[in-house]
Formats: structure tokens, C-alpha cells, sequence
């Protein structure tokens, strides 16, 4: 969960703009200090629900292996910031940045902003909120070294599970009986693949066993920081490593792993009084090694019957002097005593391929450099500052890898002596290893941020506070493959004051600059206001004995963005605005030369604009009772305007040409609306039980949404999705399975042959068929409601720590192939719960067929199922062993921890969130860790 502000409004801005530290998790107002954009401020001028967390306090109650998952210890975050699902601009030390380059332990402090006027300094990039991550920085004072290390395993949640060959096969002849087809095997075949007489003449396939698994795997991590400095310059650097292995053991997966190497270090310089720089450098090194194949997606596509993927050699008749030849002949004989099955269909398999196939490694390196400088101009002008600060990133990543062909081997069985032999073997592809490195998959991102301001602070009578800043800001962001740099430019003012800290005002503004807008669109304007009143600084609460604090802020704004210039099939977003023709579509009569013709695919647009995130907050914080509770409550009101798309609604139908050859003229234009709404909290309970320390945690966001205005034509009410929720779940609404072939011959379903076992639909529009038309809302695909708990408990050296959250309201559907059986598809346990004769009145699934199925496997609520979910994230019991055990000597403390990541999941649908198909499986997590202080 993520918190932000929906609006700050501050006045007296500490002296070193963005340089401080976020000092708690519960919005105290102590007069610590919080980072927000372009400077750092006191907690107790923040107006809005800006939360932070302090993450030197939080790391030394949990260790956690996200940079972010500490986020749910604060409101509102859920479906991205305030419900708007798009992911967050992620600032680390000011300069946008992934988290893959940022360690937990190297953070510091993170704020998260969320609010138009929070956020509207940094451009349209920051259009769905801010997460301020500030690292760690070197103190004047004595080195100190930090040692952390942490060791842990990995533990499989669930598998998913298919039925064996012999239930397979006789639910497929099943499945071609329905069809009105001849079942494809006997039952003597049926007999002998389930009875194990013979496993590798008639395979019964199992992949999740110990015969490829690892019951867990292991990460272990070391890190170390050293800190320290004086009144000319202050350090800090930190390195670590960390490797983590893999669930799959055989052939070349076992020596898979995942190893992460890192180095960081800054120094802040005190040139002059008036004068001071710093400079950050980073280095990240990634290694994948991999084994070729997907075990995984093999898992659940390859029938259990299909194939043998190891076979013994010495099940080959002696005698058989030319079967042996081969298998001598071969460069892939397993352990020295199997050989790779296969079969004419079947060549090769994910088995095989984890054996003979090759290996390779993904390597991913990066490198990131930052400069600052701040000058003092108070010689000018008292309290005016000048910084500048300008970072390039660079990533470069390539694969490395040795790809092989192997042969594998079918094998003719006979009887020798009552005993099943191998007669010959018929021999499918070669061994061809050559022993070269392949380099392929290179890329490389190249990112460039720079920023200049003015600010200044000036307090007048010790109760007039005033902040100004002036501040430019660009980034820019080359990828390869990509024909366009993805760039912003940026020009911000602020303006702010308070009246002794009981009356704020602030008005923040920026101006974009943005190439996807055609000429003389391109500069767009984002003005906010927002007003602040601290009600216990009045006469009628100033003496109270239950208000500690209160603030009630009122923001609104509108901030111009680009974001969401951009369509499925330019997600860049580049030229949108411009006509496109193309030449050879389709070609003239030879009467014209046989020239090809052009084509228009659009229009031009020259008054394309700006989205506008048009907004309106209440935020209302406080604290009660000397702290015993602190709250943070914001309602927002969010209006994204004037998204792109091509109307029908608008244009007339002649507009676009369909069949062939195709044609458009109707140009992207700003049309569509949404909106959204909703509540954030967060609220604390700080409490003292004898000798032990509580604090409990509760926090959630509470979001709606809307398409306001979308370009549509439909006939009937229900289809339109005006109206209607934005992240709308469509599908037919299901009415049970059809109970004979009369009923289901009644209907006229137009989505395939339909028999007795099948899905049946309603028909919405009452025109005598179900088709498209028919498709109703069926739920919300986002969530609704989120919910995070998060209690610490400190008795003395020990401390414990829990954090959850839960996720409800949503609605999704089991689409997956474990669930969407067609075709000679593998079986899941799904299956067994088909419809029959037998099963027509308890049946919850449809009838089994052999054909494409697509009359049932569509979108409809007989798939639906609400996401519904608590999750209890992390628990962490730490010692932290008392200082007299030290000394005098050169340790100076040491902890020892035990923690659990990912431990429960309380839900109906708990076995179905907890299963992967297709992919690793979700783990658990347990980890025994380590820390000391030289």
C-alpha cells in the first residue's frame, strides 16, 4: 500500500534541498524532515496525505528482498497510486530509475506522492504519482562498518495437478465419444499405462516429482557499509552479493542460478561556506545462467502418455547388436545408463532438453553516475539558493549461450523371456554440438537527467514563512530498437506561504514540454492550489485534551500529460498526430501500369493536446491523546481527460472503409474520459503495555472508477460501457449447462456446435441468438478495497514484526489452460468434475470434446471468480544482543533475526491463486539473518 499526498502546501524549507531524511511511518509531526520534490521539509508542513517510511527503522525489524514491499505499512496504494493502475515514476536520489539497481538496505527513507499538487513539479511523467527513494549518505563522525548476512530457502506453495495417462486416456476416448467419434485407446492400453506394469513402454509422466525437483532452493546475500567523515567531506559505500538458485535438479537446471553483485558510494563536499557538491556512483552486475527447454510450460502441455523421456540402456536386448551401435554412437547417454525417448511426434522434449539441449546466461550490467552542486547566493539575496544536479545511466544486457540439437530414440518393444525388451530403436535427429558462442539478444537503455532551480526561504517576524522556487528539469531515455527517444522537458514554479504554521497556502505550476504533440502543441500548462489550516493552533482546540494536531488541506489542480499519448499499436506515441498513407497495399488493373495504390491509415490531427489530469482532494491528519493515535485520511476526485482514440461516434461511416483493401481516415483525437474516486487512511496506535512497546498499523484505500465519455455506438444500454466501471470485466452471462441435445438444438448459439454438456448463455437482447451482442459487465477486473495490517511488538532485546494486506472486490477469470481444456490438450484434475449423463446434476464443468471448444471456453462468469484475498506478507522476530556482551571491543552491537516472506494466503479461491500453470511456482520464503556494527 502507497500514500501520497493529495496536495502539499509548505513554507519553511530546511537548508539542504533534498538531502533528508523521511523519519517514520506514521506521519509524525516532530519536526523531522520528509523529501518532497525538489527539497526537503519539515513533516509538520506537509498538507496531504503524503506518508514516508524510515527505512533504517524498518530494516531493523524486517528484512525484506523488495525495495518497495515496505510500502504496505502506509495507505493508499492499490491498482497503482489512488486506483489509476499505471505503475508510479519511480525517483531514486532524485533521478527516475528503476528499483533493479537499489537494495532495501541501501535506501534510506521513501516518500510517495500522489496528489496532482504534489506531483506536478515533476512534469508529466509524475502524472500518476511519485516514489522518492533517498539512499543512504556518508556523517560527520567515527567510521562505522555495517555487516549484514542472510541465508534462506525458497519453498514451493502448490503444483499444479493433471490427471495420470490411463485417467487421461480413457477421458479423452471420452471427449471423441461425445464427438461422435471411435475412442483412440483400447483398454488393454488404458490397463497398461495405469498399472505400472512397464513405465518406460507405456509412460505414466509425472513432472512436479523429486526425479527433476528440489524439495526448496537457497538464497543467500552479504552486504557491508562503511560511513563516516567530517566537516569538509562526508562518504558512504556499500558492495554486496547475492545468489540464488532453482527448483529444477536434472541435466543442466541444476547448475541454474540467479547471482546479483553491487556497488554504490557517494561523498558530499563542503568546498566553501557558500559552496557544496556531492557526487554518486553505482555498478550492478546481473548473471542468469539457464538451461534451454521450458521445463515449466512443458509441465503443463506434454501428455502424460505421450512420450518416455529417459529409458535404461540395459533394457535393450543384448542381441540387439545394431540398437546398441547407436546408443554407442551417441553423445547424450545420461548417468551412463539412459538414453533420450522420443518418440515420431515427439522428437524432442522438455526432459531431454534440460539434458542435451544446451545452456546459456543472461547478463545484464549497469552504471549510473550523478553530480550536484548547490551555491549559497545569500551575498545576493538572503535565503536564495542555486542547484543544479545532472545523472546519466547506462544498461547494456546481452544473452551467451550454446545451442545444441540432440537425437533421441523410440523404442520397438518385444518379449524375451515373459520380460519386456527393446527390439530396435528407430533413431529422430542428430547430436550436433559445436562447441560455439552464440551472442544474441543484446540491447542497451541509455537515460539522461538534468535539473537547474532557484529556491528561496525567508521567514519574516518569526511568523511569516515564504518558499519560491524556479526549477527546470529534463530527461531522456534512448533504447535500442526503439527509432524514437522518449523525452520530457519540464519547467516548474512554486509558491508558498504560512502564517505560523496555522495557515498555508501554495500554488504550484508547472510547464510541459512534450514532442509527442504536433507543432504549437507541444508547451501545455499545470496550475494547483493548495490551501492548509491547522485547527489546533485556534482558540477552540488550542487547549484541547484529545487533539494533539490536526491539519485540514483542500488541493486541487490540473496536470497536463503525456503518459497516455499512445495507442496499442504505437506505445511509444510518437507522430500519433500525424497522417499516414501507405504505398502497395493492394495493386492496380494493369490498365494503371500495374502501379500499387496508396492507402490512407489516418488523418492528421493538428490540435491534438494534452491528457489532462484534472483533480480535487481533502486530506485530513492528525494525532490524538499525546500520540496514542496518529491518522492520515485523504478523499480524492481524479478526472483523466481527453485520452486518445479514433471516434466512430463522430466521424461519419464513409470515414473507414472495411473488407479489402482497407482504409481509414478518421485521426486520433482527445475524447475519451475517466474518472476516478475514492479514500485513503492510514491510522497508528502507539502504545506502551508494561515493558513492552506495541505499535499496530492499519491502512487501505478504498478507489471507484468510471469511463465518463467513450466513443461507442451500441443499441442497448447494457453494452455500453459509459458509465460503467473502467476496468471492466465483459463476458456472456452463463445459465448452467445444457441438460439434453434437444435443449441445446433450441438454441442458436453462433459461437460453435452445441450439444447436451455445454454451456448455455442468455440472450440479452432477445433477437433469438446468442452472439458478441450478448456481452454483459461481469465485474471489476482491478480491486476495489485494499486493506494493510502491520503490528510491532518490542520487549525488551526482542522484537517482532508482521505485515499483511488484504485485496478485495475484484473479479477475474480461470482462462488458463489448466482450466480452458480443448483440442488434445493435457487434463487437469478440472476434468474429473466434467459434465456426463451421470454427473448432468452436479456437473461443474463442461462435457470433455476433442474440437477447438469455443462455444464454452470464452469469456463468461462461468470462469468468474472473485480475487478476494488476505495475504500475511512478512514476519520477522529479531534479538538484538545486549551492549554490554560487547564491551570495550570492536563490535560495536550484532542482531540475529528469523523472518518468513509470502507464509498465507487466506482466501476461497486460495489453491487457485496459489498455483502457477505454465511458469515456476509461487515460493514461500524462510530466512535466518545476521547483523553486526563495527
Amino acid at each position: 500500500m502507497l500514500a501520497f499526498g493529495c496536495g502539499i502546501a509548505v513554507a519553511q524549507s530546511v537548508d539542504r534541498a533534498e538531502s533528508g531524511s523521511a523519519a517514520g511511518t506514521d506521519n509524525s509531526t516532530d519536526g523531522d524532515t520528509v523529501e518532497v520534490a525538489y527539497r526537503t521539509i519539515d513533516k509538520s508542513d506537509i498538507m496531504g496525505g503524503t506518508s514516508w517510511v524510515d527505512m533504517n527503522e524498518m530494516m531493523s525489524k524486517s528484512y525484506g528482498l523488495s525495495s518497495l514491499a515496505y510500502l504496505d505499512v502506509v495507505g493508499g496504494y492499490g491498482n497503482g497510486l489512488w486506483g489509476m493502475m499505471s505503475g508510479p515514476l519511480i525517483l531514486v536520489d532524485g533521478f527516475p530509475r528503476g528499483l533493479d539497481n537499489v537494495q532495501a538496505t541501501e535506501i534510506e527513507s521513501i516518500t510517495v506522492l500522489k496528489g496532482a499538487a504534489a506531483v506536478v513539479l515533476h512534469g508529466p511523467k509524475a502524472a500518476r504519482g511519485v516514489v522518492m527513494i533517498t539512499t543512504k549518505r556518508g556523517e560527520i563522525g567515527e567510521r562505522q562498518i555495517n555487516v549484514r548476512a542472510n541465508t534462506g530457502f525458497f519453498v514451493p506453495k502448490m503444483f499444479p495437478k493433471y490427471l495420470g495417462s490411463a485417467e487421461y486416456m480413457t477421458l479423452y476416448n471420452e471427449a471423441r465419444t461425445n464427438d461422435g467419434l471411435q475412442p483412440l485407446y483400447s483398454a488393454e492400453d488404458i490397463y497398461n499405462h495405469g498399472s505400472g506394469i512397464n513405465p518406460y513402454r507405456y509412460p505414466d509422466h509425472e513432472f512436479y516429482t523429486s526425479d527433476y525437483l528440489r524439495k526448496a532452493y537457497n538464497r543467500s546475500d552479504a552486504m557491508a557499509e562503511i560511513k563516516g567523515g567530517g566537516e569538509r567531506a562526508r562518504y558512504y559505500t556499500t558492495v554486496g552479493y547475492s545468489r540464488q538458485g532453482q527448483l529444477i535438479k536434472a541435466g543442466n537446471a541444476a547448475n541454474d542460478f540467479l547471482s546479483h553483485m553491487f556497488v554504490r558510494g557517494n561523498i558530499d563536499l563542503s568546498l566553501h561556506e557558500l559552496i557544496s557538491a556531492r557526487v554518486d556512483a553505482s555498478a550492478t552486475f546481473n548473471d542468469q545462467n539457464y538451461s534451454s527447454g521450458d521445463f515449466w510450460g512443458g509441465a503443463a502441455t506434454l501428455r502424460p502418455n505421450r512420450v518416455t523421456p529417459l529409458i535404461p540402456i540395459d533394457m535393450v536386448e543384448l542381441n540387439d547388436t545394431g540398437s546398441l551401435e547407436q546408443l554407442a554412437a551417441t553423445e547424450n547417454i545420461i548417468d551412463g545408463k539412459y538414453f533420450l525417448g522420443g518418440t515420431q511426434l515427439d522428437q524432442t522434449n522438455p526432459i531431454a532438453d534440460l539434458y542435451a539441449a544446451g545452456d546459456g546466461r543472461l547478463v545484464t550490467r549497469q552504471f549510473q553516475f550523478d553530480a550536484k552542486m548547490d551555491f549559497n547566493l545569500r551575498n545576493a539575496i538572503d535565503g536564495l539558493f542555486f542547484r543544479a544536479k545532472y545523472g546519466i545511466d547506462y544498461i547494456s544486457l546481452w544473452t551467451q549461450d550454446y545451442t545444441n540439437t540432440y537425437a533421441t530414440f523410440q523404442p520397438s518393444w518385444t518379449s524375451h523371456g515373459g520380460q519386456d525388451v527393446i527390439g530396435s530403436l528407430t533413431k529422430y535427429g542428430e547430436d550436433l554440438r559445436t562447441g560455439n558462442q552464440n551472442i544474441s539478444d543484446s540491447g542497451y537503455e541509455n537515460v539522461q537527467y538534468f535539473s537547474a532551480q532557484f529556491d528561496w526561504t525567508r521567514t519574516v517576524d518569526s511568523s511569516h514563512n515564504m518558499f519560491a522556487l524556479l526549477v527546470a528539469n529534463g530527461w531522456q531515455n534512448q533504447r535500442s530498437g526503439q527509432y524514437h527517444k522518449y523525452s520530457n522537458a519540464n519547467l516548474g514554479l512554486q509558491l508558498s506561504y504560512d502564517f505560523e504554521k496555522k495557515y498555508y497556502a501554495d500554488f504550484s505550476a508547472a510547464v510541459p514540454w512534450s514532442a509527442k504533440l504536433p507543432e504549437g502543441k507541444r508547451a501545455g500548462f499545470s496550475p494547483t492550489l493548495t490551501l492548509g489550516w491547522r485547527l489546533t493552533k485556534e482558540s477552540f482546540l488550542e487547549e484541547s485534551k484529545v487533539l494533539d494536531d490536526l491539519v485540514l488541506s483542500l488541493s486541487g489542480g490540473i496536470v497536463a500529460q503525456d503518459l497516455d499519448i499512445m495507442v496499442s499499436d504505437n506505445p511509444m506515441g510518437y507522430f500519433l498526430y500525424e497522417k499516414v498513407l501507405r504505398r502497395g497495399g493492394w495493386w492496380a488493373w494493369a490498365d494503371n501500369g500495374g502501379e500499387a495504390a496508396t492507402e490512407y491509415n489516418r488523418s492528421n490531427n493538428p490540435d491534438m493536446g494534452y491528457v489532462k489530469r484534472k483533480e480535487i482532494s481533502v486530506s485530513l491528519r492528525g494525532s490524538m491523546w499525546d500520540r496514542l493515535f496518529t491518522f492520515d485520511l485523504s478523499w480524492f476526485y481524479t478526472r483523466m481527460d481527453g485520452l486518445l482514440t479514433r471516434p466512430t461516434s463522430v466521424y461519419p461511416s464513409y470515414f473507414t472503409q472495411t473488407g479489402y483493401p482497407s482504409s481509414s481516415l478518421m485521426p486520433y483525437i482527445n475524447y475519451n474520459t475517466d474518472d476516478y474516486t475514492g479514500l485513503d487512511f492510514s491510522v497508528y496506535l502507539n502504545k506502551k503495555f508494561g515493558e513492552v512497546d506495541i505499535k499496530l498499523g492499519f491502512n487501505g484505500l478504498y478507489s471507484a472508477n468510471k469511463a465518463a465519455r467513450r466513443d461507442e455506438i451500441y443499441e442497448y444500454d447494457y453494452q455500453r460501457r459509459e458509465g460503467k466501471t473502467t476496468y471492466g470485466l465483459w463476458g456472456l452471462e452463463s445459465q448452467g449447462l445444457f441438460a439434453t441435445d434437444a435443449e441445446a438444438a433450441s438454441a442458436d448459439q453462433t459461437f460453435g456446435p452445441v450439444q447436451a454438456g455445454d454451456i448455455r448463455y442468455k440472450d440479452q437482447d432477445g433477437d433469438g441468438k446468442i452472439d458478441s451482442n450478448d456481452q454483459v459487465l461481469l465485474g471489476r477486473q482491478d480491486t476495489p478495497l485494499f486493506l494493510g495490517l502491520n503490528l510491532t511488538a518490542k520487549w525488551r532485546n526482542l522484537t517482532f514484526f508482521a505485515m499483511g494486506y488484504g485485496a478485495y472486490g475484484g473479479t477475474s477469470m480461470k482462462s488458463s489452460s489448466y482450466y480452458w481444456m480443448r483440442s488434445s490438450s493435457k487434463y487437469s484434475v478440472m476434468a474429473r468434475d466434467r459434465w456426463t449423463e451421470a454427473t448432468a446434476a452436479t456437473a461443474t464443468y463442461p462435457r470433455l470434446t476433442t474440437t477447438n471448444n469455443d462455444n464454452n471456453l470464452r469469456a463468461s462468469d462461468f470462469w468468474t471468480y472473485k480475487t478476494n484475498a488476505f495475504r500475511l506478507q512478512h514476519v520477522q522476530l529479531t534479538y538484538d544482543l545486549p551492549s554490554e556482551v560487547f564491551g570495550n571491543s570492536w563490535v560495536k552491537g550484532m542482531s540475529v533475526y528469523v523472518a518468513g516472506n509470502n507464509l498465507l494466503t487466506i482466501s476461497k479461491e486460495r489453491k487457485h491463486l496459489e498455483t502457477n500453470v505454465g511458469v515456476s511456482p509461487l515460493t514461500r520464503f524462510y530466512n535466518l539473518g545476521l547483523k553486526m556494527l563495527f
